[in-house]
């Protein structure tokens, strides 16, 4: 009577580690957020490469093998393609969504108003402190922690969903900062609002393609390719933009 039936209970300690690892993950996030957004320069320069370092490292300890991460070698090929795929997309909506009078506003960010700007942000900023970390974080460790407990549907909704609302604290000034926003929403509370918003939307709908880009490819170097492409390109585009408007 006293005997325990092995399968019957791993299967739950199991589960409850699977949430933890979840519950951790998030609670990781939230604080690499706020830490980055909220503290000092450095921190916001620093917090978000090394807790993804730091979540990538921990996930791969609690057991997560580097497939599950999307970081195994074998898929390298297949993401590679698919990465070409994304960036030939991106490449080709962004120069026309920048020679077009309508949607040309819309590129014109104050930080990228110099060329030499641009470059730095799109070759080095982008790719080193938001890119890849971010990737590292939600499409590796994220998705592969949500693996564990959802099937498909549940990564690609959860996923998403906490990649939007991780760029609430970045969308703070977007409206002010914009030309073709400000003009579209107004600089005042309201328009900050609706812009941040109108942020979590489409990083929330971003998320799901990368999540989609993660699972058909099996790797990472998909959904950093489209990620860089569609915030590297659009800072070198927008320094394009503001250089055409002042010659």
């Amino acid at each position: 009577m006293l005997a325990v039936n092995p399968a019957g209970s791993v299967a739950p300690r199991r589960a409850f580690h699977a949430y933890l690892d979840v519950a951790i993950v998030v609670l990781v996030l939230v604080g690499t957020n706020l830490i980055a957004h909220f503290t000092t320069v450095w921190a916001s320069i620093a917090t978000v490469p090394i807790a993804a370092v730091l979540l990538v490292v921990l996930a791969n300890r609690r057991g997560l093998g580097w497939a599950e991460l999307g970081l195994s070698p074998k898929q390298w090929k297949t993401g590679s393609l698919y990465a070409l795929g994304a960036v030939g997309v991106v490449l080709t909506v962004v120069a026309i969504g920048a020679l077009l009078p309508l949607t040309r506003p819309f590129f014109m960010a104050d930080r990228y108003a110099t060329v030499s700007a641009a470059i730095v942000a799109s070759m080095i900023v982008i790719p080193l402190q938001t890119v890849i970390p971010e990737e590292l974080a939600f499409r590796g460790v994220l998705h592969g922690t949500l693996g564990r407990i959802y099937g498909a549907r549940g990564v690609f909704a959860a996923g998403s969903l906490l990649f939007g609302l991780w760029h609430i604290a970045s969308s703070l000034g977007l409206t002010a900062g914009n030309v073709g926003l400000s003009g579209f929403l107004g600089g005042g509370l309201f328009g900050q609002i609706v812009g941040i918003a109108l942020a979590v939307v489409a990083t929330a709908a971003a998320g799901v393609v990368f999540t989609w880009l993660r699972s058909r490819s099996g790797s990472l170097i998909a959904p950093i390719a489209l990620h860089w492409s569609l915030n590297g390109l659009g800072a070198l585009a927008a320094a394009l933009v503001w250089h055409a408007s002042v010659s």
